[in-house]
């Protein structure tokens, strides 16, 4: 890979404008190829937190987790969880609880090793240590700047 500047033009380079970038390339990829599989990027994360629960979350509980994700809001995360319930993924019993359909799991495990393909492309020829460091230096500036950040 061609870097865009030298290694002292890369340090003068503003952190929003290719934080941004990154963000919109991953982001725009990820929608995509779930896209091509019949799915949203907030319907797999429906999904996700459904297969992956120890014991059956509720609705509410789904919905408080996942709206703050790249700032979906409650009442996107509302329509995304009845789009996984109107596909047949998921089933919702009277107490709000979301348990995966045979189908769900089916589909679920599909979308799930299609993440782990986009994320070994994402990660090509970037270490641990170099994706720790990443991860590290953009909290510190979220942290720099006042901003608040929150995952799982």
């Amino acid at each position: 890979m061609q870097y865009s500047h030298s290694d002292a033009e890369l340090i003068q380079q503003p952190i929003g404008y290719w934080s941004w970038a990154a963000y919109k390339a991953v982001v725009t990829r990820t929608r995509d190829a779930l896209a091509g599989i019949g799915t949203t990027q907030p319907q797999w994360w429906v999904l996700a937190q459904v297969a992956r629960a120890d014991t059956a979350k509720t609705r509410n509980e789904v919905s408080r987790v996942l709206r703050g994700y790249l700032d979906t809001g409650p009442e996107a995360m509302e329509s995304e969880i009845d789009e996984t319930l109107a596909q047949g993924w998921i089933t919702e019993d009277a107490e709000g609880r979301l348990r995966l359909t045979t189908e769900g799991r089916a589909f679920y495990d599909k979308a799930a090793a299609l993440q782990g393909e986009l994320w070994a492309e994402r990660h090509a020829g970037i270490s641990d240590e170099e994706y720790l460091t990443t991860i590290k230096v953009l909290q510190r500036f979220i942290h720099n700047t006042g901003g608040r950040a929150w995952h799982h």
